[in-house]
């Protein structure tokens, strides 16, 4: 049997493409390794939204190169956003690829892999189909984890920040059927998921595209009527989409947790002019406050950008400002990341990196203070974790409702009694940290194994 290893680079999004990618591929016949020396087939699916990711992609690549050298590699394969950014210049830019995939021809992987010409994607192709045509259902797909699954519900975005190269890479909105999205999330259920996390580039807005629209607090609805011992969570709202049958199915369903995604950009209406985000420092306000008057235990997170154009000191105190006045639960912070095919980059007034990485810094300091002080509420509380892993000896990490995967701070568990990844444990928290939090399994918890 051919054996094939897979790297996922970037967001949620891009794991479930490579989710999809790997079931397409073990489907035929492939089976999946972590020893990348015995892959014959290496995949790369890349990102490109910001410098930084376009670095870590083609650093990983050439990393991965070095295989078809030193070890059973045959192809290399570059799928993603990289290769739908760059177009056919990526080609000739690294010729050690064999064959690239954009963002629209995931549904070639099993041709692109074939190691037999006649079979297969020639040598050097680079596959660019539109992205507005790209399937966008998961058959066959294999979650990386046995507890917790993203659900992709749309793709791509409507909108047009001035900052953001994804309707470029991924096309305009298109939002999933109601029925498939709910067939997926039981499949997932029966086959053991704990909790399902909803992803688009703009989730809360889905199924403006369709023609009959249950909206994000239907879909949420169906989704939460499968079963009770799930948790669901969405991620990547927007203020503008965020309505009010949203939050009150969150607020009368036990099983979706209280947790609003919800990336503002930033606070100063000038900069979110700029940006091409229509909305106020006072209409945020406004809506965070409805959020908590409904859900006073509501989980808040948000992602800003610093040093954009024309970003002045003062615009900078508004947002500083703000974030200290909301006091998010989470908070991500990144600096303006430039490119030419950007339409922000015609903007005039252009932040130096200094400045802009001195305002990351700060914000960060004072998010700090926010989380560590945020976080002693939960001093003495008896939470519901989700076991995610066995750390050491008597020691378990896992999340809390308020946590999401991958980006926000972890629970960590002691145990005298080994427990079950995957399952809920009550647990005692004894200490707070910064960003995470600690305590202790208390007795006849559900993840106490038997």
């Amino acid at each position: 049997m051919m054996k094939l290893h897979l790297i996922s680079l970037g967001c949620a999004r891009n794991t479930v493409d490579s989710e999809i990618m790997q079931g397409q591929l073990a489907a035929a016949g492939w089976s999946v390794t972590e020893e990348i020396a015995e892959a014959n087939v290496i995949i790369v699916n890349t990102c490109s939204f910001i410098e930084s990711a376009i670095n870590e992609s083609v650093d990983t690549i050439l990393e991965l190169a070095k295989f078809k050298e030193n070890g059973a590699c045959q192809k290399l394969i570059v799928t993603g956003c990289l290769p739908e950014r760059f177009r056919e210049d990526i080609a000739g830019a690294l010729p050690e690829v064999d064959v690239f995939l954009g963002t629209g021809a995931f549904d070639q992987i099993v041709q692109a892999a074939a190691l037999s010409d006649e079979a297969g994607v020639n040598t050097g192709a680079c596959i660019l189909p539109d992205p507005n045509c790209s399937q966008m259902e998961s058959q066959n797909r294999e979650p990386e984890t046995a507890h917790m699954a993203y659900l992709k519900i749309a793709e791509g975005c409507g909108r047009r920040c001035t900052y953001c190269i994804i309707p470029k890479l991924r096309g305009n909105q298109r939002s999933r059927s109601p029925e498939a999205i709910v067939s997926e999330a039981r499949g997932l259920v029966e086959s053991g998921v704990k909790e399902l996390v909803l992803i688009a580039q703009d989730t809360t807005n889905y199924g403006a595209d369709l023609s009959q629209s249950i909206g994000l607090g239907g879909l949420l609805a169906r989704i939460s009527d499968i079963s009770d011992d799930i948790w669901i969570r969405f991620l990547y709202g927007h203020p503008e989409s965020l309505d009010e049958s949203v939050i009150r199915t969150v607020s009368e369903r036990g099983n979706i947790c209280a947790y609003f995604d919800v990336p503002i950009q930033h606070a100063s209406s000038s900069v979110l002019k700029r940006m091409g985000r229509h909305y106020s420092t006072e209409m945020l306000l406004r809506q965070y406050e409805h959020i908590r008057t409904i859900l006073p235990d509501a989980a808040l997170r948000t992602t800003v950008i610093v040093g954009f154009p024309g970003e002045t000191d003062a615009d900078f105190e508004i947002l500083s400002d703000f974030v200290k006045e909301v006091r998010f639960d989470h908070l991500g912070v990144f600096t303006y990341s430039d490119s030419e095919d950007l339409p922000s980059h015609r903007l005039s007034d252009h932040v130096p990196k200094h400045v802009a990485q001195d305002r990351h810094d700060q914000l960060m300091s004072a998010q700090l203070e926010i989380s560590a002080e945020n976080n002693q509420k939960y001093l003495d509380q008896s939470l519901t974790v989700l076991l995610e892993e066995h750390s050491e000896e008597k020691l378990w990490i896992g999340r809390t409702r308020f946590q999401a995967p991958e980006v926000d701070g972890i629970t960590y568990v002691h145990s005298e009694k080994r427990l079950r990844i995957g399952s809920f444990a009550d647990v005692r928290i004894t200490d707070t940290l910064e960003y995470d939090l600690v305590g202790e399994v208390e007795v006849n918890s559900g993840g106490v194994k038997k």
